[in-house]
């Protein structure tokens, strides 16, 4: 990717400062109505489909979070943000095969989608390889207990995707560290259902495993009611960047 390919159109800039501008209001606004700290909520701008050039923009507004849920396009976005020199730090946020571990666990700070013990030991098995510090993981919960999409299930007794064995098998990888928890509102929940209910697991989880103390809840349309009930990441892009462009 060439330096113009990562140049930042002073129009754009000026879209993304406004954008960002209104996002971080509305988490201002949400922390103080839930009596919380603004530093408490650290934004994550989901960056997929957009550009590099994007992520460098938002990197010199003072953006240090980006997402990304896909590992062709983000690996080859990483390089070029780091060839630009920014350095925010990646949150790998979809769905993730295990054949894929190798390469996400050389730019990814963060994945937020580990739904699964053969998953966890993939990501554990790829980052003792390559990096010479654990990987922060959360473990994405399935509110809704629908073993049908992704998520780990609380309360299963499931040995792959049950939430307690998921978890346990985090933290007891040498190559990953058990930082918290992810999870997406149902479709058809209210978002004050949905995220109080990850507020339980959240709690419960903790009692067994007190470091896991991150909430990765609430997007561009209910990020409010998931910063009321905990939230200490919110997952937000076209509330901040526009409208997405169309995947390839």
């Amino acid at each position: 990717m060439t330096e113009s390919q990562t140049a930042v159109r002073p129009e754009r800039r000026a879209e993304l400062a406004a954008g960002l501008a209104r996002v971080r209001a509305r988490i201002a606004d949400a922390c103080a109505a839930a009596g919380r700290q603004r530093d408490e909520v650290t934004l994550v701008a989901v960056t997929k489909t957009y550009p590099a050039a994007d992520v460098v923009a938002l990197a010199g507004l003072g953006v240090t979070d980006v997402g990304e849920n896909r590992d062709q396009e983000a690996a080859p976005k990483a390089e070029a943000v780091a060839a630009a020199g920014a350095a925010p730090r990646w949150h790998f946020i979809g769905q993730l095969q295990r054949n894929k571990a190798r390469s996400v666990v050389r730019y990814a700070d963060v994945v937020q989608s580990v739904d699964s013990v053969r998953l966890a030991a993939a990501l554990d098995a790829a980052a003792g390889a390559v990096r010479e510090r654990p990987l922060d993981v959360l473990v994405q919960v399935s509110i809704d207990g629908d073993a049908a999409r992704g998520g780990a299930l609380p309360g299963a007794a499931d040995p792959q995707r049950g939430l307690d064995p998921v978890a346990a098998a985090v933290a007891g990888a040498d190559g990953l560290r058990l930082a918290g928890l992810m999870a997406v509102a149902p479709l058809g929940w209210e978002p004050d259902r949905a995220f109080a209910r990850l507020a339980e697991v959240a709690a419960a989880l903790r009692a067994d495993h007190p470091g896991a103390t991150v909430l990765s809840a609430g997007m561009s349309g209910d990020l409010e009611s998931a910063i009321d009930h905990g939230a200490t990441h919110v997952r937000v892009g076209s509330a901040l960047l526009g409208m997405r462009p169309a995947l390839r």
